[in-house]
């Protein structure tokens, strides 16, 4: 089974050859697609992310045939997840490594999008069209989740490095951007301690 706390995470540049197989859409997300916004690493990282939407895990499975993907079923216990199973609607996070006995290597993160338009899981009222997940810093090889959007996910467990990530970027935010952060919190959080600085 290998060790479930050893991570290895593959470089956010290999993710395009790695994912290369894969037919529908992901995004680079987490604190590399913040960095990637920002222009630099801020921090170091302790794994890599990467965002799909759901009705697509399957095509991620075809893409990482042969890896060792495992499930995180809620509250967070990892199992391995079966060729052709369809994951629950309350399992967002995938762990993948390339063999049983080495280090994780990628964690990918499961959104729902009905009919094309994102919906945060933990307030469904919050929604983005699904283009809109681009960010300035995506390119042709890779998506990278749009900032507003992954500091919206981080602002739930206010870590040292979600905060971090926060001071690092809010200041370089758009200001549609920033205000739909603003709004979104407003919505998920009221009271939230970012607001006072956006």
């Amino acid at each position: 089974m290998g060790d479930l706390r050893v991570w290895d995470p593959i470089g956010p540049d290999e993710l395009p050859e790695v994912l290369a197989g894969m037919s529908g859409r992901w995004w680079l997300a987490g604190g590399w697609a913040l960095d990637r916004h920002l222009g630099r690493q801020s921090r170091e990282h302790e794994d890599t992310d990467v965002l799909i939407l759901r009705h697509q895990q399957g095509a991620l499975q075809d893409a990482l045939g042969g890896w060792d993907l495992h499930a995180a079923d809620p509250p967070g216990r990892l199992r391995p997840w079966g060729t052709g199973e369809v994951l629950p609607v309350e399992v967002h996070d995938i762990w993948c490594r390339r063999t049983t006995t080495a280090p994780w290597s990628l964690q990918v993160m499961i959104d729902d999008a009905p009919d094309g338009t994102w919906r945060y899981r933990r307030e469904p009222r919050i929604t983005l069209p699904v283009d809109d997940l681009d960010g300035p810093a995506s390119t042709d090889a890779m998506r990278v989740l749009a900032p507003e959007v992954q500091l919206l996910q981080k602002s739930k467990g206010l870590r040292p490095k979600d905060q971090s990530d926060f001071a690092a970027v809010v200041p370089t935010l758009e200001p549609e951007r920033r205000a739909w952060l603003a709004e979104a919190l407003r919505v998920a959080s009221p009271g939230h301690p970012w607001l006072d600085a956006l």
